[in-house]
């Protein structure tokens, strides 16, 4: 296990480079599941639109640990570990559903819908005979409960109670630019989950590089929806670990400066069969047409065009993720909108256009540095800081993401 006096120690060219261990090692994870999933962030649990009634639950993780949402007879968001204080069993085995009250299947430990334990079968035993001792107190055996808030329909949970409050977490830019997409009311019109074989940092790592997607997508270059000449730039927050890479589409740049360098990319005369995927009208008036905003340790909101989607990010093992994706649309879609959004999503998800490429490459770079000793990544495109640039061919936000990494582990 990780401790304050471990013989681990970041390279001396502190965030522009990232040993492969952390990758890796088995007691680094480990740690990371206290000192990050159970330390001071707000880790997305849900969409408050999928907990529409009293009684809804959703099943979720955070970090490795199993988590249920439900709401009250209140109308309150709770969150709580799915796992039964007598046993350990899991309590809800469905994704969702809908329940007056939380019931263990093994021993029929019953839980109110806030996690305080309400009943114990045969707690006075059978015949005057077993049972619980007269001392057994339930409010002493209620489930573990995260502290819960939401922000424009996201659901986050946090173990820590001083984490701060959520706005101030995220700091004005990034709370403002989640705003710019979610400020609506949401609706909810599809989703799916993949499985990852790399760490989750190297997934994270991936959609804070606005450096590397008009590289590794062909699509994005050869249909002029993100290159890195477009205007466009990289918000960083103040600890590091949130962040906004944002463009405008300049669908009057060609491809010379990718062409000239040999860098793939297709022919201009390459069309699709359905160009009507890529009609998208500018909804929230700045002209932005790609956003991708991280909230550390792991939530991702994106805008490319009109296809909105939130990914939440799930360690399951040193080198497995899980990635839920969530494609949402907001109430008063019209027909066409509605239309637009779902063929756009296209673009992304396990199969998408773009999306696959980054599903894929998270496990070329850890089969890759297996057997790395302690060799490390080179992280110095466009300085050796974690400041906002008003340009993409940076790896910025890469480094914040360590940044706030470092200070949470005590690396």
């Amino acid at each position: 296990m990780i401790t304050n006096d471990t013989a681990f120690r970041w390279p001396d060219e502190g965030l522009t480079r990232v040993p492969y261990s952390v990758y890796q090692d088995a007691d680094i994870y480990a740690a990371e599941q206290a000192r990050i999933y159970r330390g001071p962030v707000w880790n997305f649990l849900c969409l408050a639109y999928e907990l529409p009634n009293v009684g809804d639950y959703r099943v979720t993780q955070v970090g490795e640990t199993p988590v249920v949402v439900t709401r009250d007879h209140e109308g309150g968001l709770n969150a709580f570990v799915n796992r039964c204080a007598h046993r350990g069993a899991l309590l809800c085995l469905d994704q969702c559903g809908n329940a007056d009250a939380i019931t263990c299947v093994y021993h029929a430990w019953r839980y109110t819908l806030k996690g305080e334990l309400a009943s114990v079968a045969f707690h006075r035993g059978v015949n005057r005979k077993g049972g619980m001792p007269d001392g057994f107190d339930k409010s002493n055996h209620n489930l573990e409960t995260l502290r819960v808030t939401e922000f424009c329909g996201l659901v986050f949970g946090t173990f820590d109670p001083a984490t701060p409050d959520i706005e101030e977490y995220l700091g004005p830019e990034i709370a403002t630019r989640i705003k710019r997409v979610l400020g609506r009311p949401l609706t909810l019109l599809g989703e799916n989950t993949q499985t990852l074989d790399n760490n989750w940092k190297l997934y994270f790592e991936n959609v804070k590089d606005s450096y590397h997607a008009s590289l590794l997508h062909l699509f994005f270059t050869t249909f002029r929806i993100n290159r890195l000449g477009q205007k466009g730039g990289v918000i960083v927050d103040d600890s590091g670990g949130h962040h906004v890479s944002y463009s405008i589409m300049d669908k009057a740049l060609d491809n010379s400066s990718y062409t000239d360098q040999n860098i793939r990319s297709a022919d201009d005369g390459v069309q699709l069969s359905d160009p009507s995927m890529l009609d998208a009208v500018d909804e929230f008036g700045d002209g932005v047409t790609l956003q991708i905003l991280t909230v550390f340790p792991g939530l991702v909101v994106q805008q490319i065009q009109n296809a909105i989607a939130v990914r939440q990010v799930v360690p399951t093992g040193v080198t497995r993720t899980l990635l839920n994706w969530r494609y949402v649309g907001f109430d008063g879609d019209d027909d066409a909108m509605t239309e637009r959004r779902l063929k756009q999503a296209n673009l992304v998800g396990p199969a998408g256009y773009v999306s696959l490429e980054d599903g894929a490459v998270g496990g070329f770079v850890q089969r890759g540095i297996v057997g790395g000793g302690d060799a490390e990544g080179v992280v110095e495109m466009g300085g050796d800081g974690y400041e906002s640039q008003d340009f993409r061919a940076t790896e910025t936000s890469v480094r914040g993401m360590w940044r706030r990494y470092r200070d949470l582990m005590g690396f």
